[in-house]
């Protein structure tokens, strides 16, 4: 079977309905995204498109000249914080999931960081802590644990779980290529 060509390029507001269509289908998805898909809505996904292309980076992965996946990642807009991205997301659509589509995202988003923002050090997401598939691919990624902020989610079912803040820093695994 032929495997499919993924392209992979920057996001823009243009992407708005195909990303937003994107991510109410992942947020439909157990595990998916910590957002439900009633909180994903067309301002949500264009304050992160507009965040991601004027203070960081977005992208999008497309197959067959559909979306398939999405990642962004910003600096907050105050100066003690410029060196950081941030509010790390990536959805890949169920279907694409364990194809390989969010590592080559993950691996385009973290090229053009090192290569285009050496100003960046320290780039962060937090996964919650019954996402043990999405904690071991960060992992694998080089994302490091940075503890645990306990009772942080609350589950539609009114649990209470924790969320893992993680960081790929100078000190953590793909360093080498982020911080060389």
């Amino acid at each position: 079977m032929n495997k499919r060509a993924v392209v992979i390029r920057e996001s823009s507001l243009s992407d708005s309905q195909a990303v937003l269509n994107l991510y109410k289908y992942v947020a439909e998805t157990p595990g998916g995204l910590a957002r439900l898909a009633f909180e994903v809505t067309p301002v949500y996904v264009e304050n992160f498109l507009s965040a991601a292309s004027l203070r960081g980076l977005g992208l999008v992965a497309e197959i067959d000249g559909e979306i398939a996946g999405e990642i962004h990642g910003y600096s907050p807009e105050i100066f003690c914080f410029s060196h950081v991205l941030t509010d790390l997301t990536i959805a890949v659509a169920p279907a694409q999931q364990g194809t390989g589509v969010g590592r080559l995202l993950f691996a385009e988003f973290l090229r053009r960081v090192a290569e285009d923002r050496p100003h960046i050090s320290r780039v962060e997401l937090i996964a919650r802590e019954s996402n043990t598939r999405a904690l071991a691919f960060y992992e694998s990624l080089g994302f490091v644990r940075e503890g645990e902020l306990r009772g942080r989610i609350l589950n539609a079912d009114g649990s209470l779980e924790n969320d893992i803040p993680m960081a790929l820093t100078p000190g953590s695994g793909l360093s080498s290529m982020l911080f060389s």
